[in-house]
């Protein structure tokens, strides 16, 4: 489970660490205490601190040299506060060049140290989320009242409370990143670092060391899964995953532990997991891409999200959010959708689902100047993406990444194919080359619906 933020003390005396020790743990931190330079590295390679509070002189080695050595290569990992009861203002100085967050002067007035600790976790936590910002701030909590959304709602509140691994299915541009942040906010974690990792964008080659880290002697760099120590790490595109990474990953989770690259002694695990995948998993595990293991490690709790064309009742709120939300963000001028517009939409197949409205709108405010948005602007935008179409299938637009373009156009190429077949299952695997097993595993991985294939709907 979750604890406060982990904190390091490094000071030679010990009637200093105990009392600074005994104040935090009473503010819900977590507090470990080193009285020597080596002891700190040793414990700082056991265990990412969320703080340091440093002190300047220690008998083996001074706490700026210390700070220089943390400071080379992968910069601080976490804030320093330095502490010394022999400072100098040459001294605070240097300990800021090197990054140290403050520098206070003992003997140190206990409100005053509390308060600075809670700032520089702070400013820690927003320069991290800052950081992993790969696109706009994602929507805060599902959006929509059509049944289906307030039925996951549920869910995913009630799955929050309990500390197990979570693993998301979902067409792409569903809101799976959204679902995971909106887990997070609700569960025992909350307090922790929401570290978002798209496996899909890290180099295969990199995979492993982003992920689990990498130390050599007295140089540590912490991989995503020690930095989400204490709160969720949300692994995106999870099916990406290479096969190395993989195994190390069902590793830590089976032991509870992990070496980092060139690492001898194992790193606690303390995180939760939640996973993200628009691909059949069981279908990947059945080629040998997936590992089983880590399959049913992960596989503790699903959840699927619907395609957006399955509560299209919640369009029109979907709308009015991502237009205030880009009049907020990026000072678009506001515009509001007629009814006749917003009606369109909601009978409109959304193959790229929320992904979709959500660029639908930008495009929209970005290039429209009158307050109101006609059914032939909205039309004109939705005929304006370049697309391959199929007989009776929704176009695939040309401005997706290969991988859903693909995935796309296998929807719109079977979905024909069924009903070319007459909805013959056995036919359309012959007619496609595909064994029968595998092509209902791509049907449930697509969305398709046999059955509604062959009702028509």
């Amino acid at each position: 489970m979750s604890s406060g933020p982990y904190i390091l003390v490094v000071d030679d005396e010990p009637d200093i660490c105990d009392q600074v020790k005994e104040i935090l743990e009473d503010e819900a931190y977590e507090v470990t205490t080193a009285a020597t330079a080596a002891q700190a590295r040793e414990a700082r390679r056991a265990r990412r601190p969320d703080l340091i509070l440093l002190d300047i002189w220690m008998p083996d080695m001074d706490g700026i040299s210390l700070l220089k050595e943390w400071s080379e290569g992968d910069h601080l990992p976490c804030p320093v506060i330095v502490m010394s009861g022999h400072g100098t203002v040459e001294t605070a100085v240097e300990a800021t060049r090197l990054g140290a967050y403050d520098f206070l002067e003992k003997p140190m007035s206990l409100n005053k140290l509390l308060l600075t600790v809670k700032r520089a976790l702070e400013a820690d936590q927003l320069a991290r989320e800052n950081q992993g910002l790969r696109r706009l701030r994602p929507i805060a909590e599902p959006i929509g009242k059509s049944e289906v959304v307030q039925r996951l709602r549920t869910q995913v509140l009630r799955i929050a409370q309990h500390d197990t691994p979570v693993l998301i299915f979902g067409e792409p541009g569903t809101g799976k990143e959204i679902y995971a942040r909106f887990l997070h906010h609700h569960s025992p974690r909350r307090n922790g670092p929401f570290i978002d990792v798209g496996v899909g964008s890290i180099a295969r080659e990199n995979s492993t060391l982003e992920l689990f880290g990498s130390e050599q002697g007295d140089k540590i760099h912490y991989g995503r899964l020690e930095q989400a120590s204490g709160g969720t790490l949300f692994l995106d595109e999870l099916a990406d995953m290479d096969q190395e990474a993989q195994a190390r990953l069902a590793g830590a989770l089976e032991n509870g532990s992990f070496l980092r690259i060139g690492g001898k002694e194992p790193v606690q695990v303390n995180v939760r997991i939640v996973a993200a995948t628009h691909r059949d998993l069981e279908q990947q595990v059945a080629e040998g891409r997936f590992r089983e293991d880590l399959y049913y490690q992960l596989n503790v709790v699903p959840i699927r999200l619907p395609p957006l064309r399955a509560h299209v009742e919640d369009v029109p709120e979907l709308l009015n959010y991502y237009v205030n939300y880009f009049v907020d963000q990026e000072n678009l001028l506001y515009r509001h959708f007629m009814t006749a517009a917003q009606n369109r939409l909601r009978n409109y197949p959304w193959p790229g689902n929320i992904r979709e409205l959500k660029n639908l709108v930008q495009r929209l405010l970005i290039l429209g100047t009158e307050e109101e948005i006609s059914l032939e602007e909205v039309e004109a935008a939705i005929s304006s993406v370049p697309a391959l179409k199929s007989r009776d299938s929704a176009p695939v637009p040309l401005d997706l990444p290969l991988r859903e373009a693909r995935e796309q156009f296998e929807r719109s190429y079977l979905l024909q194919q069924f009903k070319d077949c007459d909805g013959n299952v056995a036919r359309l695997a012959e007619r496609v080359g595909m064994e029968r097993t595998n092509l209902y595993r791509k049907l449930r991985a697509l969305g398709i619906d046999p059955k509604k294939v062959i009702d028509g709907e």
